[in-house]
């Protein structure tokens, strides 16, 4: 964990929310599974159909797609640029990927409650460049929604 931490929020990430329609079918092509390690047969990947609204997002009417600005979550993987679906029904756990309101901006980081007996959250960065966020009751702060998944585009 960075051991940096600040009360102002600065601006190391945004999230830009994305209108999102889940009630038509979206139906995908889908290889039940990829060797990342030795090849196998080509012919061995079947293929079945994936529908994206219906098997990835369990909560539609809570769920949310988001483009995310900046840099401070770049050691978990979400990119500048990388689009995130956040469902809002679901309660976090230490460790999630949030997105938080906090002091008037919306920020993506972990989340640690470790700390709530002593009177303070985290949020915290995925890069040792930026400081970690000590959240208390003096603060404006709403968790807005738990990351599901993070869509990327390796092919830029």
């Amino acid at each position: 964990m960075n051991d940096n931490i600040t009360t102002d929020a600065g601006k190391h990430n945004e999230v830009v929310f994305i209108k999102s329609d889940f009630t038509h079918k979206l139906t995908l092509d889908y290889a039940p599974s990829i060797m990342a390690g030795f090849p196998s047969p080509a012919e061995s990947y079947e293929m079945e159909p994936l529908d994206f609204n219906t098997d990835m997002i369990r909560h539609p009417d809570f769920t949310f797609y988001a483009r995310v600005r900046g840099d401070s979550m770049i050691e978990a993987g979400i990119n500048d640029g990388d689009i995130i679906v956040v469902d809002r029904s679901l309660e976090p756990h230490k460790g999630d990927v949030i997105v938080a309101f906090y002091n008037h901006e919306y920020t993506l980081k972990y989340y640690d409650d470790s700390h709530k007996d002593e009177g303070y959250l985290l949020l915290v960065p995925a890069n040792k460049n930026y400081p970690s966020f000590k959240i208390t009751s003096n603060d404006e702060f709403t968790v807005w929604g738990v990351v599901q998944y993070t869509i990327k585009n390796w092919h830029r």
